[in-house]
């Protein structure tokens, strides 16, 4: 398994249990940079640590403050705004410049909820 698809595994286990996703913000919102693949994706980590580890570590996310959005909300107001965006979802990015499994907002909610479904 990759160090990406183990993280993907993670967030959607992290999130069945805690019904939360987290973000980042700073005074010009939320961001969204380009993809490896050239499409923009806004990253979700799968609890508060886990972004502020990013925060901590990566220069380019020095000035952002975690943001935290339930389940719930994810579900019925970002997931659809974000696929009307065209963006992905990063999820629980990582390393030195914070990069890892990107997917489409749809996908992501279906994952998630599969694992609440039928929990291990």
């Amino acid at each position: 398994m990759s160090q990406a698809s183990s993280q993907a595994w993670a967030f959607y286990r992290e999130v069945a249990a805690t019904r939360a996703v987290w973000t980042v913000q700073d005074e010009g919102g939320f961001p969204a940079p380009p993809t490896s693949s050239g499409k923009r994706a806004q990253p979700f980590w799968s609890s508060r640590s886990r972004v502020e580890r990013i925060i901590k570590t990566v220069p380019a996310y020095a000035g952002f403050e975690p943001y935290e959005v339930s389940w719930v909300d994810f579900c019925d107001k970002w997931a659809p705004g974000l696929a009307k965006d065209g963006l992905l979802v990063g999820v629980n990015w990582s390393g030195k410049r914070a990069v890892g499994y990107d997917l489409e907002p749809e996908r992501l909610v279906q994952c998630v909820q599969a694992v609440i479904d039928n929990p291990q």
